[in-house]
């Protein structure tokens, strides 16, 4: 497990699927904000559910986000793609409702980043987000991402355009914000 202050990274277990497909997926709502694909319904146990446990793979890597004070499943949490030629990564994270407003996304972006850059290696990571979302861009932020830019209008979210930014963090600046 990966550890940071508050949050832990770990694999992916079976009992940690129905959790985040009833709290996170089936949410209809907030996954549309998420995800960039329309929410369609899956069915409880599908494979097709974005949290299936799947095999290792050099292009995403799946964790599942772990409360340390009392080990609870606090959320999902992942690189994906991941680009080896050029060494990058995106960044995302989704936490259940119970653990929102923690300080908790802070320091998962901190632990996803110490996994980037100091276990795989890469040299940037990037994180894709509404502008409107207020936690995510406070997260990165603490973490040391900068912004680099906004697409305008560019997500359809539950029937209107939203403008999405882009935030970045270089393994140097980490380095040095350290």
């Amino acid at each position: 497990m990966l550890r940071g202050d508050k949050i832990g990274l770990r694999a992916r277990f079976q009992t940690d699927v129905p959790v985040l497909q009833s709290e996170l997926y089936d949410d209809v709502a907030t996954r549309s904000r998420a995800d960039s694909r329309p929410w369609r319904p899956i069915a409880p146990g599908s494979s097709a559910s974005p949290y299936a446990v799947a095999d290792p793979s050099d292009e995403v890597a799946f964790f599942s986000a772990v409360h340390l004070a009392d080990g609870e499943l606090a959320g999902e949490a992942l690189l994906w793609g991941i680009d080896v030629h050029n060494r990058t990564a995106h960044l995302g994270l989704s936490l259940r409702p119970a653990f929102r407003g923690r300080g908790l996304g802070t320091d998962t972006v901190r632990v996803l980043c110490h996994y980037g850059f100091q276990v795989r290696g890469l040299h940037r990571l990037q994180i894709e987000t509404l502008a409107d979302n207020a936690a995510m861009i406070r997260a990165a932020g603490h973490a040391g991402f900068v912004l680099e830019g906004t697409l305008r209008r560019a997500a359809w979210v539950n029937g209107e355009f939203i403008d999405e930014v882009i935030l970045g963090l270089l393994d140097v600046e980490r380095e040095l914000s350290s």
